[in-house]
This record gives C-alpha cells, structure tokens and sequence, in this order.
C-alpha cells in the first residue's frame, strides 16, 4: 500500500529515512539554540523560526503532506515535544480538533473558542479537519522504552468523538505503537484516536510535530492562522 492510500485507509504512515542523520542534528542543534519560549515539555508555536521553517518546506517532508493533501498543501503550525526523564509525561487517548484561526467569526459547526498566546481556536468539525496532516518528524529514535506515539487505526473515518467513545474504543480496538528511527516521520490525521504514555528509559523522544493544511482557507469565510508565509519555495537543508 503506497503512502497516501495508507494515510486515507488507516489515518496515518510512517515514513522512514525523512531526513538523513545529519539532517536531523542540525535540526535539533537549532532548535535547542533558538531563542524560542519554552516548557519543560517543549515549545508551541515555532514555525517562524528559521530552522523549522526550512526543514518544513525541505521538499523530502513537504512532498509527504502533498502526496496526501494535495499539491497546493503548506504549513501553519510547528509544535517541538521533548519527553525526557525531567519532562515525563502520558496522554490520555484524544483527537486534535482545535485550529488556529486569523479571526473570530460565528459559523455553524466550530467552537467553543479560546485564545492561546493571542492566537484564536476553534474546535473544527469534521469536515475541516479532514483538510489538514499532521508530519511529525523524530530528531531521536522513537522505541517501545521511551513512550511512542499510539494509535487506534481506522478511528479518523468516525468524525469528532466524545471522551466516553473514544476510551470505549480503545478498550476495545488493538492500538498500534508507532516506532521509529531518527529522522523518520509520521504521518497522521487530526481526527485519529492517539495517545502516549510515559517514558521508562533515559533516552531523549523529541518530535518536531508540523502540521499542513490542503488550503489557507480552511472553511470560508474562516482561515488558518499561520505561523510562517504562504508563499514559499521547497527549500533543502544545509549541507
């Protein structure tokens, strides 16, 4: 099964060999340097930053999210997660239903509403989040010891789920545990069911987590908040 028809069939993919090893430690070189705000768990809101954004629109990573949103699909949104011993976390099973949106406007189908960081969201519907891919790229390897990604294939074709659906689901569906190697990625919808949980091993899990759209505007007359220019060229990492 070819990569695009495995993300529409069971929701998410994984790529290996993304970025080569010195590709992702210059990545990670940058981002460890940049003067970026940070948790213990991470940094949101990071595309701006002159590494992400490079290695966002690195043709390898960017034609992954075209192959399967299409050939217009670009970035809006750059989270860095960072599971270590000092930062050491599980999430509970969930879809990522909130989008960053440039304004606050009453359509039928979104909400409720916050503001993050002077950003707005909205809860999407369905319709929506089916438009957008989530690459998240491993600066490190990814193993069973040091709390993988885990998904509930299939679950992203049943629309936005309540709490009580979604344990019920994973109480009963077989979860996959995504493994992999620095420098690949994986590929996943919004809408699929994940979750994580914590590390037992002292070996580092960062993820640079991308996120692309097929279009800026999302649902008219609403459109993504984005933190890097539309209009861009795939570029290639700094030999």
């Amino acid at each position: 099964m070819g990569f695009r028809a495995e993300v529409l069939s069971n929701g998410f993919a994984i790529a290996t060999g993304v970025l080569d090893g010195k590709g992702a430690a210059q990545v990670l070189a940058a981002l460890m340097a940049a003067p970026v705000r940070r948790s213990r768990a991470g940094a949101r809101h990071i595309l701006s930053h002159l590494a992400v954004a490079a290695v966002a629109s690195h043709e390898p990573v960017l034609s992954l999210a075209r192959e399967a949103l299409g050939k217009e699909a670009f970035p809006f949104r750059a989270t860095l997660f960072e599971k270590s011993t000092i930062a050491n976390w599980l999430v509970a099973w969930h879809q990522d239903t909130a989008l960053p949106l440039e304004e606050r406007r009453d359509v039928e189908g979104w909400g409720p509403w916050s503001t993050k960081e002077n950003v707005n969201y909205a809860h999407a519907p369905a319709v929506a989040l089916e438009q957008v891919l989530a690459l998240r790229l491993h600066l490190d390897d990814s193993t069973a010891e040091n709390g993988p990604l885990r998904v509930l294939p299939r679950t992203h074709e049943l629309g936005v789920l309540t709490d009580e659906r979604m344990h019920d689901l994973a109480a009963r569906a077989e979860a996959v545990e995504c493994l992999v190697g620095k420098g690949g990625a994986v590929a996943m919808r919004p809408l699929l069911v994940h979750a994580s949980s914590k590390s037992r091993s002292e070996l580092p899990r960062r993820v640079l987590h991308i996120e692309y759209a097929a279009h800026p505007e999302i649902a008219a007359p609403l459109r993504l908040a984005c933190g890097y220019a539309e209009k861009f060229q795939p570029q290639r990492l700094t030999d």
